[in-house]
């Protein structure tokens, strides 16, 4: 109990914030029965409380004197510790995302995440990577990391229709983090009436919001930290005179930019060849920085600091070679019979005529007809069977229509909507609406919904508009029909004879043994797909062989095809339509045919992208089926032939930019006109012309050169770069071995306990009640922590297993580890500041030293002290106050002292050293060496970033100003002549000082986030570290403590003797045993000669004198080496006087980890050297 007149500035106290003892920083008194506190926590951090008389009893004056009492548990201080170190795992684990994440990310995806857009506070980005690139990967990092730290709660992601799934599939398997899709029933059943307020990670349609303004108003009433568009070049805006013309989705893309902090817009497409546009576009990341119109001349922009895009070709593996292999096009012609020419015509004939009178019904109407027209024309384009059932189907569904219009109208005219209004039936259906363009319906809406609609269009929307004249059409089917059934039935089928013939005779289609290769085969529809697989499996006469995904295969049955066409060495064919276009990734298969061409050049690129896409190894191979005598086919012949000229000239860039080629008329624009008019010589040579131009090498090189945005690139510095970051985040990361070690202990100290079920994998039947209470007042996930787990883990690999039920993967912020954490740090966070006595078991000097963990932290300077960054120090200091960096988890190597040894070494806890302000000691080392250090590279990297973005406002908002003044004085001037302006001058005026007012505000934002903010450091806890040479030469124990010269000398001799092996080789060597990085030397080989890199070697240095036994490996010397595997060596150098034997290496020299309360392990010298190999068979 303490008395509130004894409550001073400085005074320890316990009890104000629980068992934590706080100083107090300031008293004010407020009678005679109260005063208020203020105070600063173990972390630093500021508090007030009033205190009254009745508080007295629950107050405790901490001892004074020794600041340090170093008397806590040392298991208990160890557990408390390595919890608080968990909590703030990403300053630990800077790639915690990687380690926790079913992916191998590249060195282009490692560095867009982690050096562009992660130290972006906030985040207003463009990711324009390439198609294949990998950015839903990209994106999924991101996602996953600011989870994990906590910078990030609630998510939207915004894709087209088609990519939903996609999205919410990868999102799951690949980082277990599970969304959510958006549906208008799942709107209508929430119970709040918002189901975006209720939903903290959501994907949603793109245009299923930006057509719809009652879910918009919904939005605006939403604030989200991180939102993602996808595919957002088509949030596009354009200039019409001086007025911008905003698109829906554009309004979309500015309300979701105004209700985020973050914001992503991923594109491979983000310029369409106009600066004006490109810039409206950019408006959406930052209004003021792209406001008003482009004006060439007035306008420059530098987008490096907001966009990044890499190009495909240019992209490395981490060994330096190409990311994605050669990929060759080929186009197979084959010739029509004369049965099917006849049908060819008749049929063009029937869609060029109906075109002619569709032109004269209104827009929707008219676009219904266009669209079931054309899609007939493909079906004719695809097989015999695919345009008899079609036009079997069509027959059927307009005589049921003719009959039912008869009944209706009772022999009047039909009514014009009685006829192809399938809109209204199909919206009926499928409540997501459809694109305002018909030209996107195959990108917007998923597989299955346009494969629907297709098939709803092209049996019923007819340009008939009296009943004489839909009788005339079904005649006219009817002829159609019997003439296609004709050739089905013949058997004669000129482009499955050209499949068949690539199938058996291409020796590209099989392995050197002679066994199949896997082939992909897309084709557009349904009917053509079924009979291709009769068809192949006759032939291959195993029908067991052939698999196919359509629309209609559901996802549960996708998966299972996949995985069947993957690992199934009898399954070699899939036939898919465009289904398996969407996030179905076969790159275990190097052979593709287009048996029916998509009239979308995007399709090409992005079927091609199914085979030729990351993970690829082999030559990529395609082939285009054309019959060049139709009217489509020559298009397309003409399309290849030019391609192929092309893409000699351009390395192979064609592809990637085909979709972007056509300007001005678009390819499936270009194949109409053929059908319609093909035969009219003028519009074979306009054709032609438009070909050629969109082809043109200084198109498609301008195209390229536009695409570029950015100099961005990733040389072999870049690489080696990321490559050194990437390999030392992998060896201190704390996934797996760091956390499964530290969650067994706590969970078994809290009451629970785990079962080891199948390998890597465990049992939890019973989740302690506590943990489970905790999670319900601390829980910020949705996910609560259950009461049992079927199954947990802790590596990725072992999630899922076949047969067995998916596991838990336990990490930082999964609910039942965060429970834990929590609890642990309730009971023992007191004890990190009381300190504790521990034994470092692998140092054999006699020096005590003092431990502390320092937190610093930089904010900005403004009244709410955002966190800009972060970072936490171990810090050793000895009895001299010499002050050293101790690593990243030195507390882990000591183990607690033992009631023995503490008797030992009593008198050392009454020093005079420890008696010092230890505080104060750890404190100036960091305000001299952390501190600075870290301030510094936020404070540059603020002012770069936000100088660069306040001159481009500057820059664009002045010149806008100047420009309406100037118009302003200009009108006046006509107004003074006695000229009527069509505007007045004080329209122009007002702009100008709202666009002032507006610079005004914005600037004084920028410069508050550009001033940022040193806190003082503050030190989380402290421990008394005691050399087990100091305890051996107490006991007596002379052969531990051996001269500590003789020690040094062994040291030297080993590392010497190591390095020299290394440079031997050629390769470069580095000592980085004082970066405390987890080994003492980097061995990098030099470059091999076909432009490779081979893995640089890390290296432990273990020096004995000749007549030791064992080899001492410390807790964390032991988890680095498991972490890094085959990078990591255990070099072992025998020294004898003047000689030595070795060295011998080591390669894998650990199992598996030790448990959390051991700090290292003894290995029998002679069992490890029995395993090693000389350093020049170790390459």
């Amino acid at each position: 109990m303490v008395k509130l007149e004894d409550i001073k500035k400085d005074a320890q106290i316990r009890g104000i914030q629980a068992e934590e003892i706080v100083r107090v920083v300031q008293v004010e008194a407020i009678g005679a029965d109260a005063i208020t506190v203020y105070y600063k926590d173990s972390q630093g951090q500021l508090g007030e409380q009033m205190l009254f008389r009745t508080d007295e009893v629950r107050l405790e004056l901490a001892k004074t004197g020794r600041p340090w009492a170093f008397d806590a548990p040392g298991a208990e201080f160890k557990l408390g510790l390595e919890a608080y170190r968990i909590t703030q795992a990403a300053l630990f684990d800077p790639m915690m995302a990687v380690h926790t994440s079913n992916v191998d990310p590249y060195p282009h995806q490692i560095s867009a995440v982690y050096e562009h857009m992660l130290p972006k506070q906030p985040l207003r980005y463009v990711l324009a990577d390439d198609p294949g690139a990998g950015k839903t990967i990209m994106a999924g990092l991101l996602i996953r990391e600011l989870l994990m730290r906590a910078d990030a709660k609630r998510i939207l992601i915004v894709s087209p229709g088609s990519l939903t799934e996609q999205w919410q599939d990868e999102l799951l398997e690949k980082f277990g983090v599970t969304f959510d899709i958006f549906s208008r029933e799942k709107q209508e059943q929430c119970a709040s009436g918002n189901y975006f307020d209720e939903t903290d990670q959501l994907i949603c349609r793109l245009d299923q919001l930006s057509r719809n303004e009652d879910f918009q108003e919904k939005l605006k009433n939403t604030e989200w930290d991180l939102i993602i568009v996808d595919e957002a070049h088509k949030l596009s805006a354009n200039y019409f005179g001086n007025k911008v013309n905003k698109t829906k989705r554009f309004l979309l893309g500015e309300l979701l930019g105004s209700i985020t902090r973050h914001y992503l817009l991923m594109t491979a497409t983000p310029h369409n060849g106009k600066e004006e546009d490109f810039q409206i576009w950019l408006s959406l990341l930052d209004g003021d920085r792209f406001y008003g119109k482009f004006r060439e001349g007035a306008h420059k922009v530098d987008v490096t600091d907001m966009m990044r895009r890499m190009v495909k070709e240019e992209l490395l593996k981490f060994d330096g070679t190409p990311l994605f292999p050669e990929r060759s096009a080929y186009t197979a012609n084959y010739a029509l019979s004369p049965p099917e020419a006849s049908l060819y015509e008749q049929v063009t004939t029937y869609v060029r005529e109906e075109m002619n009178r569709a032109d004269k019904l209104d827009g929707k109407k008219k676009n219904n007809v266009g669209f079931a027209l054309t899609m007939l024309q493909r079906r004719l384009a695809s097989s015999p069977e695919a345009i008899y059932q079609s036009l079997k189907r069509r027959r059927k569904r307009l005589e049921a229509r003719l009959e039912e219009t008869k009944l209706l109208a009772r022999g009047q005219a039909v009514q014009r909507e009685g006829i192809a209004e399938t809109l209204a039936e199909y919206t009926a259906n499928n409540k997501n609406g459809l694109p305002d363009n018909y030209d996107e319906l195959d990108e917007d809406l998923s597989a299955e919904e346009y494969e629907l609609y297709a098939e709803q269009v092209v049996d019923q929307a007819s340009a008939a508009e009296t009943i004489p004249e839909l009788e005339a059409e079904i005649l006219s089917l009817k002829d159609l029909e019997y003439q296609s059934l004709t050739v089905v039935q013949s058997g004669n089928d000129k482009k499955w004879e050209e499949l068949s013939c690539l199938l058996q005779d291409k020796p590209e289609m099989f392995t050197v043994s002679g066994s199949r290769r896997k082939l992909i085969i897309f084709t557009e529809h349904k009917d053509t797909l079924n009979y291709l697989v009769t068809r192949i499996g006759d032939m291959l006469g195993n029908t067991n062989a052939v698999r196919t995904i359509s629309g209609a295969t559901n996802r549960d049955a996708r998966r299972k095809i996949q995985e069947e066409f993957r690992n199934d060495p009898e399954v070699v064919v899939l036939v898919a339509t465009d289904a398996a276009g969407e996030g179905v990734n076969l790159q275990n298969a190097n052979l593709m045919v287009n048996y029916d061409l998509p009239w979308n050049p995007n399709r090409l690129e992005q079927r091609f992208g199914r085979i030729h896409r990351i993970g690829q190894t082999e030559v990529c191979h395609l082939w285009n089926l054309v019959a060049s005598e139709t009217r489509e086919g020559e298009v397309f012949q003409k399309l290849f032939d030019k391609i192929e000229i092309e893409k000699k000239a351009l390395g192979g860039k064609v592809f990637d930019i085909l979709g972007e080629a056509f300007d001005n008329i678009s390819l499936k624009e270009l194949l109409v006109q053929a059908i319609r008019y093909g035969e009219d010589p003028k519009t074979k040579a306009k054709m032609n012309e438009v070909i050629e131009g969109a082809l043109d090498s200084e198109h498609l090189k301008e195209i390229i050169k536009r695409n570029a945005l950015v100099d961005q690139h990733m040389g072999l510095d870049e690489l080696y770069a990321v490559k050194e970051e990437m390999e030392k985040a992998e060896a201190r990361k704390l996934q797996p071995y760091f956390i499964r070690a530290f969650f067994t202990e706590a969970f078994q100290t809290l009451g629970g306990e785990t079962r080891a079920r199948e390998a890597g994998r465990f049992e939890v039947r019973y989740v302690p009640a506590a943990l489970r209470e905790r999670d319900r007042i601390i829980g910020e996930s949705r996910t609560p922590v259950l009461k049992k787990y079927e199954r947990i883990c802790f590596e990725k690999q072992h999630v899922r297993q076949p047969g067995k039920p998916m596991a838990d993967m336990i990490h930082p912020s999964h609910p039942l580890m965060h429970s834990a954490t929590d609890l642990v740090l309730q009971a023992h966070r007191p004890k990190l500041k009381q300190g504790a006595v521990l034994v470092d078991p692998n140092d054999d000097n006699t020096e005590p030293k003092v431990l502390f963990m320092v937190d610093h932290t930089v904010r900005e300077s403004g009244h709410d002290g955002v966190v800009a960054s972060r970072r936490l120090q171990f810090v050793e200091i000895d009895e001299q106050g010499k002050a050293t960096n101790a690593g990243w988890a030195p507390h882990l190597d000591l183990q607690a002292i033992d009631d023995y040894d503490h008797k030992l070494v009593a008198d050392i806890l009454q020093a005079d050293w420890l008696n010092n302000n230890l505080d104060a000691m750890a404190l100036n080392h960091a305000s001299q060496q952390l501190v600075p250090e870290h301030y510094a590279e936020v404070k540059d990297r603020r002012e770069r970033q936000v100088t660069k973005i306040h001159a481009a406002v500057r820059e664009r908002l002045v010149k806008e100003i100047n420009y309406q003044q100037d118009r302003a004085i200009k009108l006046q001037l006509d107004v003074e002549a006695g000229k009527q302006p069509r505007v007045a001058p004080e329209q122009f005026k007002r702009k100008a000082e709202e666009l002032a007012a507006r610079l005004e505000q914005r600037e004084s934002e920028l410069i508050a986030r550009k001033n940022v903010v040193s806190s003082t450091p503050v030190v989380i806890g402290g421990a008394l570290v005691i050399p087990q040479g100091l305890l051996s030469l107490r006991k007596g124990d002379t052969p531990f403590a051996i001269d500590a010269a003789a020690r040094a000398r062994v040291e030297r001799v080993a590392m010497n003797a190591v390095m020299q092996a290394e440079q031997a080789f050629g390769h470069c060597v580095t000592d980085v045993g004082a970066e405390k990085c987890g080994w003492d030397v980097t061995s990098r080989p030099p470059v091999n000669a076909d432009g490779s890199i081979k893995p640089d070697r890390h290296i432990e240095v273990k020096g004995r004198s000749k007549g030791q036994s064992t080899i001492t490996v410390s807790r964390n010397e032991i988890i680095y080496g498991l972490n890094q595997a085959e990078k990591f060596i255990l070099a072992i150098v025998v020294v004898d006087a003047d000689s030595h034997e070795g060295p011998y290496y080591v390669k894998n020299p650990f199992n598996v980890e030790p448990d959390f309360g051991v700090a290292s392990i003894n290995y029998d010298l002679s069992d490890l050297l029995s395993k090693a190999v000389k350093p020049e068979h170790s390459l």
